[in-house]
């Protein structure tokens, strides 16, 4: 009988010492076959990291330093109070598309670093996100921003897994820790992920949860302890970036954050960063193809694509100079169109006015307003080029109203009827904004009134006024947004005068060299300075020859 269990534990061991040698071998086996080809892999991969194209235009232009930045002034002195301090803050910039805002904010963190009383150190990160092409796993499994945990039951949980470890995974926040997490297009975000970053910047760490982790388990790591206990840190500064409009973000996010408007670049900011490329790359142009580059283009990012594309047609037909003909050729056979625009004329018209809007992210525009007016039996009142309704979200609920520009012609109307005793009933009224988008907002109100003034009663306006404003059924004048931009576009436009509400009115407005900024309060003070004040009576009788 002993003889028997003898044989019998011989031969489990046998079969066990088998087995185990052989799990043994086919580790070896592994390994080998893991590491075959391995060597010329990695060959293959630093043959690839050798070969470089030349970087284009685009990236040798990016700004690497403050002065490098282009028609951000204000933008900028704004980003770095709000980050170079001793008590830095949150911050959300709004702008258009290849304003600078990215690169400006990396600039801004570099100043910061080099202030003694900042809490930025001098290696303190600058983490970049891109909103729109963030990954994100509403099960947790995965989250780049926030992190996660990677249970043992998931793939990739590896040695901790086998071991019924739960194992944290930082995220963005955590690997921004001391220093700043950029978000571009931050607007974008899903609504969960927003969620969870608020309460990231209200704690300053990532709490982490597993149904796996056990406080008792004494099989789990130390540190794994520390990370479900006290959470990652996550002690940093954000900087969103978006392209939306500031009502469409969340007002808790808003809340918590500096808000800084990058403004649309104008023709002399383009011109400039034109130059600036011109400069560096040693680009001989035409002056006046310089200036087709600022005519056409959006942003200096599109600049500098249109000169990248001059400059390799200039090459290609090995010639020394990117002609004007050159830019047409590329202005053309890329379908750009006219940004900029064109200069007022400085001549008298009846039933015609130069208004002031906001286009993109804030950039100033001329909006030109015609009138025509005729007694008839037939009356009738058109106004074209506005968006005619507007849609409005608040909260959960969404509503409908008629637009603001159509509203303020109500009112333009009412006045009328109220001071001049003129009644549109007994006319054929048409009142067009000629513009290339939609036109919408009550800043055009005072500029409608002095159009349909200027056609009712044949009275001619100087084409070198521009006038802003709000206007109610007794007159009054109400101040509307974005005025120094308008004003700035005015300017730019050769516009000589420009009216605006008194409740808009800064003293810096009056260092403005070449432009007269006059602010008022009632349509009266309009229509006296305009049609009544000898000064312009003067020139009205110069440009009439009287």
């Amino acid at each position: 009988m002993n003889y028997i269990l003898i044989a019998i534990q011989l031969f489990f061991t046998l079969v066990m010492g088998t087995y185990f040698f052989m799990q043994i071998d086919k580790e070896k086996s592994s390994r080998v076959s893991l590491n075959e080809g391995s060597d010329k892999k990695f060959d293959e991969i630093q043959q690839l990291r050798k070969t470089k194209l030349t970087p284009p235009l685009t990236e040798k232009m990016r700004p690497k330093a403050e002065q490098d930045i282009i028609g951000q002034t204000d933008g900028l002195q704004a980003l770095k109070i709000a980050l170079c301090a001793p008590n830095p803050q949150h911050i959300i910039i709004y702008g258009s598309p290849g304003v600078g805002k990215t690169a400006a904010a990396r600039i801004a963190l570099d100043m910061a670093k080099s202030q003694s009383n900042s809490p930025f150190r001098a290696d303190a990160p600058f983490i970049e996100l891109d909103a729109t092409t963030l990954r994100f796993d509403e099960r947790s499994i995965a989250d780049p921003l926030i992190g996660s945990v990677h249970d043992p039951i998931y793939q990739g949980a590896g040695a901790y897994g086998n071991a019924g470890v739960p194992q944290p995974k930082q995220g963005a926040v955590t690997d921004a820790h001391g220093g700043v997490l950029f978000i571009d297009e931050i607007g974008e975000l899903n609504t969960i992920q927003m969620n969870k970053l608020l309460k990231v910047l209200e704690d300053r760490k990532v709490h982490f949860e597993s149904a796996y982790y056990s406080a008792a388990d004494k099989n789990t790591p130390k540190h794994i302890h520390d990370i479900f206990a006290n959470g990652l840190p996550a002690d940093f500064r954000l900087i969103g970036a978006t392209t939306r409009k500031r009502e469409e973000l969340p007002a808790a996010l808003r809340s918590r954050c500096v808000e800084i408007s990058f403004n649309d670049l104008n023709q002399v900011d383009i011109k400039n960063i034109v130059k600036r490329a011109i400069a560096k790359d040693k680009i001989h142009i035409d002056e006046s193809a310089i200036n087709l580059i600022a005519k056409y283009s959006n942003n200096g990012r599109e600049a500098i694509t249109i000169l990248q594309t001059a400059l390799n047609k200039m090459k290609l037909e090995q010639k020394t100079l990117i002609s004007t003909t050159d830019l047409e050729w590329v202005l053309q056979s890329g379908g750009y169109s006219i940004v900029n625009p064109q200069l007022v004329d400085s001549k008298p018209y009846i039933g015609k006015i130069n208004g002031l809007g906001v286009v993109g992210q804030g950039k100033g525009m001329i909006l030109d307003i015609q009138c025509v007016v005729k007694k008839t039996d037939t009356p009738e009142l058109k106004i074209t080029g506005i968006i005619e309704e507007e849609q409005l979200k608040h909260s959960n609920s969404t509503f409908k109203r008629k637009s603001l520009a159509s509203a303020s012609l109500e009112n333009v109307i009412t006045l009328m009827k109220t001071m001049y005793d003129v009644s549109i009933e007994d006319y054929f009224v048409h009142i067009n904004f000629p513009a290339d988008v939609p036109i919408d907002g009550p800043s055009a109100g005072v500029a409608m009134f002095c159009c349909l003034y200027s056609a009712i009663f044949d009275k001619p306006i100087n084409s070198n006024i521009a006038i802003t404003g709000k206007i109610t059924i007794h007159g009054d004048i109400y101040a509307v947004g974005k005025v120094t931009e308008k004003i700035q576009a005015a300017k730019e436009a050769g516009v000589k005068t420009v009216f605006i509400p008194k409740d808009n009115m800064q003293q810096s407005y009056d260092d403005y060299i070449g432009i007269n900024v006059i602010p008022v309060s009632h349509i009266q003070e309009v229509i006296e300075s305009i049609w009544v004040t000898p000064l312009l009576m003067s020139q009205a009788q110069v440009l009439y020859g009287i």
